[in-house]
């Protein structure tokens, strides 16, 4: 859009995808900061790249991510705006890439059976599965529909290790849609060749919160943006202008007599749906609660979709994906040990030092449990003698091989005897549950985004009959960009700059190298093993 007369911003939102709005609305577009303002219902920045705890009373981290070179540019492109807090003469990009060039991943362990590493490189694959993998590649979009991924694969696919690995490293669920694993498929076919090793993943020094979330806040902080928190957000207004939709007023839940007047001028940038939605936390002896609350009541990141939706067939349909979060949920644990024990048994049994394995998945697992040991210390308050390793289940509602109960029905306690027992340290669980902390967490949202949908029920980054409001976040269509991502998070609010505020700025490529000769045939000798 050119010739907008420049107003205020409004971001609604405190996670990566508003942030980075933020940011790029200062670098990109030359908004002065004191012109924003990033409203919240949480009480602090990053929304699910968090991190907190102690050493004492243990540490948790919802998530846990992974980046790549070639796919991940929007992030790279967002770190190198901010300021490096050990040298502000470089920026968290060189951090980032001077770390990875220090400590390389070499998973000799990605998955385990029977307390055992067995040979990840082989992928276990039907012809009929493989040829399939192949018309995932070339064949369009809508050739696929709302089809999920069961609907696609034979049953012995979901058996073999190339799902094992592919679905523990991207959360992929067999009822989850065979468009967004097409679309995996397409951005990492270049990695095929070391899907095994995962000798392609880069890693944050530290966790996200720390590494990202805290200098990034902090620069915002400097520029003048106003950070305006525990502000819950249940509706906007909207008026003609121009022939198109305008966002009038910002509506805030009913009792706190809050209501901003937006101008035709200004703009305002939605993360509509949340994958955090609703988690719930659990202790060393209780369990978190399973069950979510009303999305239309209890969480204001569905709740103010649902509400915006209603006035325009252009802002999606939220309720594809948050209507049923048996679908969409499942489990993460942190484990904080006060004792080099376990970090030292798991080195011995995976032949990998903390941060270089990356993940480990137990295939014979009820749970589908997965865990990583992280380079250490992972928190950077995190004391010397303390160690954090992070963990999750794709399928909390099974009962456990160890613990004979639902992974969501079992406190920190129990989750770390399952996991003693899959690495075939059950004779020294007790040991190492009496000098540990283990912290479980259960989203029942967290990969609503994969789930089976139309085209339209993601709005676009600007909806064509938007004046001045954009969509950020998970839940938004951008051609070929893989949701479940920081990429895609931060690649839609440079997208919602550009086409709001900046016409002439450069969004980073989206890369097609599917149609490179070396990277079709090393992905193809990849699923022929």
């Amino acid at each position: 859009m050119t010739g907008r007369k420049r107003g205020k911003a409004y971001i609604i939102g405190g996670g990566i995808a508003g942030l980075a709005a933020a940011v790029f609305l200062i670098t990109d577009a030359g908004m002065k900061g004191s012109d924003i303002f990033m409203i919240d219902r949480s009480s602090e920045s990053g929304g699910g790249f968090d991190g907190r705890g102690s050493a004492g009373e243990g540490y948790l981290s919802r998530g846990y991510r992974m980046f790549e070179k070639t796919i991940y540019l929007s992030t790279f492109d967002l770190l190198s705006r901010i300021p490096s807090p050990e040298n502000p003469q470089k920026s968290l990009k060189d951090d980032f890439f001077a770390f990875n060039e220090r400590l390389k991943a070499d998973a000799r362990a990605r998955l385990m059976e029977g307390g055992r590493v067995i040979d990840a490189s082989r992928m276990q694959l039907s012809w009929r599965d493989r040829w399939n993998l192949v018309r995932m590649l070339y064949y369009p979009e809508a050739y696929f529909g709302t089809r999920m991924i069961s609907d696609f694969f034979s049953p012995q696919f979901f058996k073999s290790n190339f799902w094992h690995a592919w679905a523990t490293t991207f959360a992929f669920e067999p009822w989850h849609s065979v468009v967004e694993m097409r679309r995996y498929l397409n951005r990492a076919v270049q990695s095929a060749p070391v899907f095994d090793s995962m000798s392609c993943v880069l890693s944050a020094p530290y966790c996200e919160h720390d590494f990202i979330i805290v200098p990034l806040v902090k620069m915002l902080k400097e520029k003048g943006v106003h950070l305006m928190h525990d502000r819950d957000v249940t509706d906007l207004d909207f008026a003609p202008f121009g022939g198109k939709k305008t966002v009038t007023a910002i509506t805030f839940r009913e009792g706190s007599h809050e209501k901003i007047t937006v101008l035709p001028e200004d703009v305002v940038f939605v993360t509509n749906g949340s994958m955090m939605a609703d988690t719930s936390v659990g202790l060393m002896d209780d369990p978190p609660s399973s069950a979510p609350m009303n999305a239309a009541k209890g969480s204001s990141a569905w709740g103010l979709w649902k509400n915006i939706a209603r006035k325009s067939d252009k802002f999606g349909r939220p309720a594809v994906f948050c209507d049923n979060p048996k679908k969409s949920s499942w489990e993460s644990f942190t484990v904080t040990f006060h004792d080099p024990a376990f970090f030292e048994a798991v080195e011995k049994v995976t032949s990998n030092k903390a941060g270089t394995g990356v993940l480990t998945t137990f295939k014979d697992s009820n749970w589908l449990m997965t865990f990583s040991l992280p380079h250490q210390p992972y928190f950077k308050d995190q004391p010397a003698g303390t160690f954090v390793c992070w963990g999750y289940g794709l399928f909390p509602d099974k009962t456990g091989n160890f613990v004979r109960k639902r992974m969501s029905d079992c406190s920190g306690k129990e989750i770390l005897e399952e996991l003693c027992g899959h690495l075939g340290l059950a004779g020294r669980a007790h040991e190492i549950i009496g000098s540990s902390v283990c912290i479980p967490c259960y989203m029942p949202y967290i990969t609503a985004q994969f789930l089976p949908r139309k085209k339209e029920d993601r709005p676009e980054v600007v909806p064509k009959d938007s004046h001045n409001l954009a969509f950020i976040g998970q839940f938004v269509e951008i051609p070929r960009e893989i949701v479940f991502t920081v990429e895609c998070s931060v690649r839609s609010a440079k997208i919602a700059v550009k086409r709001l505020m900046a016409p002439r700025i450069k969004i980073p490529p989206i890369h097609s190298k599917k149609f490179s000769p070396k990277v079709l045939y090393g992905g193809i000798k990849k699923i022929l093993r």
